[in-house]
């Protein structure tokens, strides 16, 4: 059995790990300040003797009694309503400090870490779809830079400690991803556009619609993870994990009003500042190093999405 640590365990991504992890026979450590996440999301899990919550900010170091095997790194508010205004300097904190610290955690255990970086470090891209050698176009002063430089130092860190520190490190970065277990109010568009249209209000699209995302359900994104974590030592990242079927911001929406049956008129609003217009991941690393490619087709996984939130925000 081994003890595994996931920080930001109470959020969307970390719940869903922490379940997999648990089912599959380890020995869970989950820490979240709850900022964005939710002791609801992981409270089928608090029973089980495998599992153990505590409550801390990664910005400060974390002492642990135990002798920890693996680390997943996914402590940090994903969503621009979260990570902008007021909250963005503590985001930049997180990914820096947080990665400084559970790297400090890994290296003390002899530990394998992987980092949930993002497809944000690509920016406003002019490569497409994105490949892991594209360096990305990135406003370091913009509103969203809090994050997108936040995941770039965070990288920045896991190679200079795996290069002169040796610790066993692991760098995927993530693309749109939804399923159960997504706050109603996170900002993120599936979300966004489920919980608008259940409850009969507006579906709101910013910009004309025509900016595109490829969605990646969140059971085949944790199975990326997972396999990611328990490759080969020599394969360190970055590896994009996403799905590569891309959709604009309208079909979207015309999916989620035609499967809810709902009321709701789409509105359209200004595009916000540095909100990317293309985003599509290049999956062939993940494909050839871990025989992954995600398997949920977005009509399939928006039907269990839409099933889960009408039990939370109908």
């Amino acid at each position: 059995m081994r003890t595994i640590l996931v920080t930001g365990g109470t959020g969307f991504l970390g719940s869903n790990l922490c379940r997999r992890l648990i089912n599959d026979g380890n020995q869970v450590i989950c820490v979240d300040n709850n900022y964005t996440g939710r002791l609801e999301n992981v409270a089928d899990l608090r029973s089980s003797p495998n599992f153990e919550f505590i409550k801390h900010d990664i910005t400060k170091p974390l002492d642990i009694i135990y002798k920890i095997d693996q680390i997943y790194n996914l402590a940090c508010p994903a969503s621009p309503k979260a990570y902008q205004g007021k909250h963005a300097i503590d985001t930049t904190k997180t990914c820096v400090y947080g990665a400084i610290n559970m790297l400090e955690l890994a290296k003390i255990n002899n530990a394998s870490i992987l980092q949930s970086s993002t497809s944000e470090v690509y920016g406003e891209p002019f490569v497409h779809p994105q490949k892991e050698d594209y360096r990305g176009n990135v406003n370091p002063i913009g509103i969203r830079a809090c994050y997108d430089e936040g995941k770039r130092c965070a990288e920045s860190l896991f190679f200079d400690y795996a290069r002169h520190e040796n610790v066993k490190i692991k760098v995927v970065r993530i693309f749109n991803t939804y399923g159960p277990y997504m706050a109603c109010d996170d900002g993120r568009v599936i979300s966004n556009f489920i919980c608008q249209a259940l409850q009969n209000q507006d579906i709101t699209i910013y910009g004309d619609g025509s900016q595109t995302r490829s969605f990646c359900y969140v059971d085949d994104l944790i199975e990326g993870l997972v396999l990611m974590m328990n490759s080969d030592c020599s394969l360190k990242g970055p590896i994009n994990l996403g799905n590569p079927a891309e959709f604009t911001i309208k079909e979207l929406a015309s999916m989620v009003v035609s499967k809810i049956g709902t009321k709701s008129k789409i509105i359209y609003k200004d595009l916000p500042l540095d909100d990317p217009t293309k985003r599509r991941p290049d999956i062939t690393l993940a494909m050839q190093n871990l025989n992954w490619k995600p398997k949920t087709p977005l009509s399939e996984g928006l039907d269990k999405t839409i099933a889960y939130f009408k039990g939370t925000c109908a």
